[in-house]
C-alpha cells in the first residue's frame, strides 16, 4: 500500500463523514454545474475523488443512470455503498489512485472537487491532464473545483496546491476551453471558510 492510499484509508476509517473538512450535506455548486451542462440522463458522469461524498446520492435522485465514483480509499467507497444500500448497485465504483487510473471508458462529464489540489508535483499533474484528455468525450465537460489563491494551503494533514482561474486554464489548455470560472466559499463542519476556484471546461 503506497503512502497516499494509506493516508486516505486512515482518514476514512477514523473520521465520521461530518468530521472531514470537505463534507457537504448537499453539494449544491456541483449539482448546479452538472445540471447546467444539460446532459442526457444516460450521460456518463464520473465523480473523481468522490469517496463518501453525497453528490452521487443527489445525482441518482435526479434520475442520472450512468454514474461512476472513483476514489483512492476503499473505506470511503464502502461507506458510500453502505449509505446508499440497494441504490449502490446502480453506480460503477472505481477503487484507484487517479494518477494510475487506466480505462477505456469515455465520459460526458468529469467532476472533481476533491482530488486535483492534492497533486503537488508536475508528473502527477501531467498524468491527470493526459487522463482527462483521453477519457473525456469531444464536447464533454471537465468540472474542477480546487483551492483558490485565498484557500487553505494544507488539508487533512497534506500540502495542497492553490489555483487562480488562469492557473487552472493554463494546465488544461489547449485541449480544453474554459467556459465558466468563479470562486466559492465552502463552510466546513467546524465553521471554517475554505475558498474554492471552480472552472468548467469544454473538450475541444
Amino acid at each position: 500500500m503506497n503512502k497516499r492510499v494509506e493516508h486516505w484509508q486512515e482518514v476514512y476509517k477514523n473520521k465520521d463523514l461530518q468530521e472531514v473538512s470537505w463534507y457537504q450535506e448537499k453539494p449544491e455548486t456541483s449539482i448546479a454545474l452538472i445540471q447546467k451542462a444539460n446532459l442526457d440522463k444516460s450521460a456518463a458522469i464520473i465523480d473523481v475523488g468522490g469517496g463518501n461524498s453525497r453528490l452521487v446520492d443527489y445525482l441518482l435522485n435526479l434520475g442520472y443512470t450512468n454514474l461512476s465514483v472513483l476514489d483512492i480509499s476503499e473505506a470511503a467507497l464502502k461507506n458510500a455503498q453502505k449509505r446508499l444500500g440497494e441504490k449502490a448497485k446502480q453506480v460503477n465504483w472505481i477503487l484507484a489512485d487517479v494518477t494510475d487510473f487506466k480505462s477505456d471508458a469515455k465520459f460526458d462529464c468529469w467532476h472533481d472537487r476533491a482530488t486535483f489540489h492534492f497533486l503537488n508535483n508536475q508528473e502527477d499533474i501531467e498524468k491527470y491532464r493526459s487522463l482527462c484528455n483521453a477519457s473525456i468525450k469531444p464536447n464533454g465537460q471537465l468540472i474542477v473545483g480546487a483551492f483558490s489563491k485565498k484557500g487553505p494551503t494544507k488539508c487533512s494533514g497534506l500540502p495542497t496546491a492553490n489555483y487562480s482561474a488562469d492557473g487552472l486554464s493554463s494546465i488544461f489548455e489547449p485541449e480544453f476551453r474554459a467556459v465558466d470560472c468563479f470562486t466559492k466559499d465552502h463552510l466546513t463542519p467546524r465553521n471554517k471558510v475554505q475558498n474554492f476556484q471552480f472552472c468548467v471546461f469544454l473538450k475541444e
